[in-house]
């Protein structure tokens, strides 16, 4: 069963709650915001091989974040954030996660699954929180606040029910970019072998009254 697409709106601007139909779309929204990460050139060298795999890998964490229902986009399907349940209890990935990345990837899947690995040591498993695993806004469409109204349209709701936030930021300007959200560091940079690092970053509930008394 599908729920309903609830608009939300933030500064003049309307989001949706994606469904399954946005899947393919919202993939390759991911896939060309990505495209240059230093990650993704760790995980994939070869920008023709990113331009082939990326889509179907990305289609994982969007089929993922949806089974959640806390997928959010825009009308034109240009934006997405991704966001997981996470601590104790949490569900995993899907059972057969690992053998259909090993599929996508395929000579390259042991680099994947050490990318996962190493996210994963770093992740805050005993504190109920939720993760921003992924946030993208199509290339073109960067620079004009919809990234910015996708976080605080969740972070509001984060807020009100005084739940955490946990992501990894994947370069130096991602990071500097969530420290203007109340984002704080938390603990070392992970350090991928031979490659870049993310910095985990964890932003604690804000209290909704102490935002109205300063507007």
């Amino acid at each position: 069963m599908t729920p309903p697409r609830s608009p939300a709106g933030h500064a003049g601007r309307i989001l949706v709650r994606a469904d399954e139909t946005d899947v393919d779309i919202l993939s390759q929204v991911i896939a060309e915001a990505f495209f240059d990460l230093p990650p993704s050139r760790w995980l994939a060298p070869d920008p023709a091989t990113r331009r082939a795999i990326f889509p179907a890998y990305f289609r994982l964490y969007v089929e993922h974040a949806l089974d959640r229902w806390l997928v959010h986009t825009t009308p034109h399907r240009d934006a997405v954030a991704l966001w997981l349940p996470a601590g104790p209890g949490a569900p995993g990935p899907h059972s057969d996660y690992r053998a259909r990345l090993a599929v996508i990837t395929g000579s390259l899947a042991a680099g994947f699954e050490a990318f996962d690995a190493a996210l994963e040591a770093r992740h805050p498993a005993a504190v109920p929180h939720q993760q921003l695993a992924i946030l993208a806004v199509r290339p073109g469409q960067q620079g004009h606040g919809t990234g910015t109204a996708l976080l605080a349209a969740r972070h509001a709701a984060l807020d009100a029910e005084g739940i955490p936030a946990f992501l990894q930021a994947s370069s130096p300007d991602s990071r500097r970019l969530y420290l203007r959200h109340g984002y704080i560091d938390y603990g070392p940079r992970i350090e991928l072998p031979g490659g870049p690092a993310l910095d985990p970053i964890w932003r604690q509930p804000h209290d909704p009254q102490d935002a109205g008394r300063q507007q």
